[in-house]
């Protein structure tokens, strides 16, 4: 990897931390709350209120979001860049409590716009108001579940301090600490970025401490994980209740715009199918010559695999190539985040974990975090996130701030794909069988853990939720049995775990964010259905394109059951889902016939 720092420039956006123009937008926004409060309190759904006053409203709306999620989105980005920095830390918190603020004063606006269309079914499909129709059907789906204004926010007071906190201590934990591993037999101080990057190193002592230090760690700190877990549980569970949902699970489901039957059907899917993954998962222990996998190897390169080291530049080029041989805009897109530095890609201290991409709406642009340590997994999370930007790129052209963001389980469908794409390059490009060797383990570790071990994480939540409602307290050891009782589920007997591996849930994001629970079946829909999606465009060939990007450009105003529609699949069914199983069992035959 270069040793040049790889950092964004968010410059664009705002000068920095200390820029006088933050300081403006805060109060200007501030003023225009007030002037929505001034026109709109308590008139919505007066009899004068018409189609135009609605029409209006909606599109002062989408500007006043816009540029509250503009600010959001820098002090966001600027903490998770460098979290230990005094000043990122007190932007963060000066956005974060001004949002909430916000949030509190147009509560009304959710409330009353969704009692309208709740009673006023008509008014949905009112030609005037088209390009909205998509956002009305979800106000009034949600609306039923909404509490009173008060209430409303009472709740977003709370969470600002209740799990907003939580969250924020278990990524300034992860991020804050040391961890010390034996490197080939060389003992190392290193951040969680730098430790996480070992968790697929060629040597399997180095790898099997960089598991035990990174969650031996954790499970010495576990009864502050627990404790969170525990409140965060306990009180979404409450608030289910009294909201009227159907689950813990079902303000997820108005947020992706599916129902249970189709996740169930999906989940199912999974159950019925490890048994492809526990079968590829044996077939790496015969290629590791090992008589079963440890839980070190489940992600470990294969013994005979060329050193597949790559710098920063090296990376570009096979995106590039990858994204160009399939279409130009896709080209267009990752040529212009390289170029104007909306990467931030370097491993340091203070860093969040993990990797995402933020989309700036009024800038038209994106952003993207990673930590690259020159490996091929960070070849493929960069194509991943990219792809994210792809999306990004085209929704923000083609839609209004409203419809630009798609629900999870389309919004992972330019990533994954982009994935696809540069597997099939790097494996038209691979020099002998070994590489492609290497090359299908890494897709099949990869999607292994998108596709099923994420599944375990959709099963471990709902017990987590089953046995607060049962009246269970969960301690760390409790959490712990849950969680590898739904591991188990989806590895059987194909994998030996050491104890350590027991606290493994503990650093996983997803389950402490707020507002937000369930939050990993999407990227299981997602990979299964961009898995169908590419064996149609592999039928289909450069005629496919055109859709996909239509798909792509119409962001949020479709729901996933008319995407797949769009794509000439239906999610709804159960053969759907083991249609992109298929896709997954082809790489596990394709691998399969290298080793015989």
């Amino acid at each position: 990897m270069s040793e040049k720092e790889i950092s964004w420039d968010l410059t664009e956006v705002f000068k920095g931390s200390d820029d006088p123009k933050i300081t403006a937008v805060i109060e200007d926004l501030d003023k225009r709350a007030k002037t929505f409060i001034d026109n709109y309190k308590d008139k919505i759904n007066s009899p004068s209120f018409s189609i135009d006053n609605l029409l209006e409203l909606l599109r002062k709306q989408e500007k006043f979001s816009a540029d509250l999620f503009e600010l959001s989105m820098f002090s966001r980005l600027t903490f998770a860049a460098n979290m230990t920095i005094p000043e990122n830390r007190e932007l963060n918190n000066r956005v974060e409590e001004f949002s909430a603020k916000i949030r509190k004063e147009l509560t009304f606006l959710e409330l009353e716009i969704g009692k309208l269309v709740y009673e006023k079914e008509n008014i949905v499909n009112d030609s005037k108001l088209a390009n909205y129709k998509h956002v009305l059907e979800k106000l009034r789906r949600l609306h039923p579940h909404k509490l009173s204004e008060i209430e409303e926010q009472l709740i977003i007071e709370k969470d600002q301090y209740g799990v907003k906190g939580w969250q924020q201590l278990q990524s300034k934990w992860l991020n804050t600490r040391k961890f010390v591993i034996e490197v080939e037999g060389e003992p190392k101080s290193l951040s969680y970025g730098e430790a996480n990057g070992l968790l697929s190193h060629r040597d399997q002592s180095t790898r099997k401490s960089a598991n035990k230090s990174i969650y031996g760690l954790l499970g010495i700190d576990q009864d502050i994980f627990s404790s969170a877990m525990h409140n965060i549980v306990s009180d979404w569970s409450k608030i289910s209740k009294r909201r009227n949902y159907d689950s813990p699970m079902y303000q997820s489901l108005i947020a992706n715009d599916v129902d249970q039957e189709t996740i169930d059907n999906l989940m199912k899917a999974i159950e019925e199918h490890a048994v492809i993954y526990q079968r590829y998962l044996k077939l790496k222990a015969k290629l590791l010559n090992l008589p079963k996998l440890g839980c070190e190897d489940v992600v470990a390169p294969l013994l005979d695999a060329p050193d597949m080291k790559y710098s920063w530049e090296n990376a570009q080029e096979i995106i590039l190539e990858a994204y160009g041989n399939f279409d130009n805009d896709f080209l267009s897109t990752a040529k212009d985040m390289f170029e104007r530095n909306h990467i931030d890609a370097s491993p340091r201290f203070g860093k969040r974990n993990g990797a995402f991409c933020s989309t700036w709406y009024s800038g038209k642009t994106s952003y993207i975090l990673q930590s690259f340590n020159g490996s091929l997994g960070n070849i493929y999370t960069l194509a991943h996130e990219l792809g994210h930007a792809v999306h990004g790129y085209m929704a923000t052209r083609e839609q209004t701030f409203s419809n630009a963001r798609s629900p999870m389980v389309i919004a992972e469908v330019a990533s994954i794909f982009g994935e696809l794409l540069v597997t099939d390059l790097l494996l038209a490009k691979a020099k002998s069988n070994e590489e492609k060797k290497a090359i299908l383990s890494k897709v099949l570790d990869g999607a292994g853990m998108a596709t099923f071990q994420v599944s375990a994480r959709v099963w471990f939540e709902q017990s987590m939720y089953n046995e607060v409602e049962q009246g269970k307290y969960l301690d760390g050891k409790t959490i712990s049995k849950l969680w590898t009782a739904a591991r188990d589920k989806i590895y059987g007997d194909s994998v030996e775990w050491f104890e350590e591996m027991d606290w493994e849930w503990t650093m996983k994001p997803h389950y402490y964010m707020p507002n937000f629970r369930f939050y990993n079946y999407p990227y299981v829909f997602a990979q299964l259905f961009v898995y169908s999606l590419y064996q149609k465009y592999l039928d289909e060939g450069e005629s496919f394109i055109p859709k996909l990007k239509q798909l792509l450009r119409a962001g949020g105003s479709k729901s996933p059951k008319e995407y797949g529609e769009l794509m000439g699949l239906d999610i709804t069914k159960p053969d759907f889902w083991k249609l992109g199983m298929k896709q997954y069992e082809r790489f596990v035959d394709e691998l399969e016939k290298l080793v015989e």
